[in-house]
């Protein structure tokens, strides 16, 4: 019993962190809108490339978010919610784009300059 406690405080530690850096946020709201590939976050985001997806594992591995490859490239969509609090993370992602300029900018960047046509 011992066990199943240590693995839910765990899953909680890893979602909280998942949520604790500002880029993986910025993802994770972007994904809001749908599934996106690498290159559309990386355009968005102004990051490189191993940048986008070394925090795209982090949120894997969270299972806040999951992929699948198109020819060279990888596809990223949020995960179904796993839990209420995993629900609740992300109704409060929602919530503060109304509090952080940078995310509104960031999903109208995404509206203005989406680059599907670059990886197909």
């Amino acid at each position: 019993m011992a066990l199943k406690a240590t693995e839910a405080s765990l899953d909680v530690e890893t979602l909280f962190r998942a949520l604790s850096d500002r880029t993986r946020l910025r993802i994770l709201n972007l994904l809001r809108s749908g599934e996106l590939c690498v290159c559309d976050l990386v355009n968005v985001l102004d990051v490189p490339q191993p940048t986008a997806s070394r925090h795209l594992a982090y949120l894997r591995r969270a299972e806040l978010v999951v992929s699948r490859k198109e020819g060279l490239w990888q596809h990223y969509r949020l995960s179904a919610s796993r839990t209420l609090l995993h629900e609740k993370l992300l109704e409060c992602v929602e919530a503060s784009v109304a509090l952080v300029p940078e995310l509104t900018a960031d999903l109208e960047r995404l509206r203005l300059d989406g680059c599907s046509e670059r990886c197909g």
